[in-house]
Formats: structure tokens, sequence, C-alpha cells
């Protein structure tokens, strides 16, 4: 059976429509430590909370004793603890909110962690913004007409073709990490196609 988590992690709660729906819909809510702090407040469930604890308010550590599990160790963030739980307990597919705003470093990181995420589970971070997607291979993505996109390519090496973008690439590198930002898909879909890899493509609402 597919099983699909709500990952909330320790940013920003979520305010835009689309991750909120994500949330109060789920049975599936796996807390990143202190997010569930912004959860418990927001009166919505958790199933679980994975972390190290170390910004867990005390009395929700009594409150949700049963259903927390610990992980000291300091070499993964409590985000990629989370994803890992998930993976343990045979979810199939997980979808990461909260992980933006509040602090831009760890935004950043969190983003850019998301292709090792894809090689284990199905994965994907919604933002108040947009939707974050990696993918490790040639994908067609559902859009509309006008709708902001950018490819971002942590490796400078990988050969990029699109189709149905506004500005298109042709077996070209992304050396610079701006360089795919800005673009803009010209209907009901677009395609894109790589050798290497893995990218990360960004969707506004």
């Amino acid at each position: 059976m597919q099983k699909k988590a709500v990952i909330l992690a320790n940013g920003s709660f979520p305010k835009h429509e689309i991750p909120l729906k994500e949330l109060k819909s789920s049975k599936y809510i796996v807390c990143c430590d202190g997010a569930i702090n912004k959860l418990d407040k927001a009166g919505i469930e958790p199933y679980a909370i994975v972390g190290d604890l170390d910004s867990l308010d005390s009395d929700l550590k009594w409150k949700y004793r049963d259903i927390i599990h610990h992980f000291a160790n300091q070499d993964t963030n409590d985000l990629t603890k989370a994803i890992n739980w998930c993976l343990e307990n045979n979810f199939s597919e997980v979808v990461i909110v909260g992980a933006t705003g509040q602090r831009d470093d760890h935004m950043i990181g969190n983003v850019f962690l998301l292709p090792g995420y894809a090689r284990k589970i199905k994965v994907k971070m919604l933002t108040s913004y947009g939707v974050f997607t990696p993918i490790l291979r040639a994908k067609n993505f559902e859009s509309y007409t006008r709708q902001q996109v950018s490819i971002f390519s942590p490796n400078p090496e990988t050969l990029i073709s699109t189709a149905n973008l506004r500005y298109s690439l042709t077996e070209q590198k992304l050396e610079m990490m701006y360089q795919g930002t800005l673009n803009e898909s010209m209907g009901e879909s677009f395609r894109i196609e790589f050798e290497g890899g893995p990218l990360i493509i960004y969707q506004e609402y």
C-alpha cells in the first residue's frame, strides 16, 4: 500500500492554502522536533515527532511522549532524520512543508538536500510561494501558461534540454546556479531532459 507522509519542518508555519491543505488533510504528519510547537498551537494532531529534541517545549514533550522518536545523531539535521524515519516506516512518498523562512541558510540547505532524498523516496517541498521538485531523470511537468519556472543544477556539467519553456535549453550546461532561474511555461505542460543530474525544478503556484 502506498503511504504518503507530510513532514513539517521547523521553519515558518505554512500560510498558503496549498501547503496548508496538505497539512490539514494528512493522517500522517511527521514533525521535525520543534515544529510541534507550531502544529500544536494550530490545533492539528501529529502522527510522529522526530529529532534530537533540542527545541521541544517540555510540556509538549510530556503531552506527546508516546509518539516521540529521539535521534541524538548530530551528523544529520532534523529534516533528514524525519525522512529516514519515514523510510524505516514504509512510507513511499513525502511532502515537506515549513522548510523555508526564518533562516535563509537552513532554507538553502533544505532545498539542496532534496536530490539525495529523491534517490530513496518520492519527495517534493511546498513553500508559501511554490513547489521544489527534485528529478533524477527526464520528466514532464503539469503547468499553466506564464507559470514562473526555475531550474537548479547542482552539477554544473549536466547537459539540459527543455521543451515548452520560453527560454529553451538544448544540451546546455548551467554552470552558475542563477542561470536557470526566471524561466516561464508556455502552456499546460513542459518537459525537461538531461544527461547527468540531478536537477531541482521550482514552479510558482
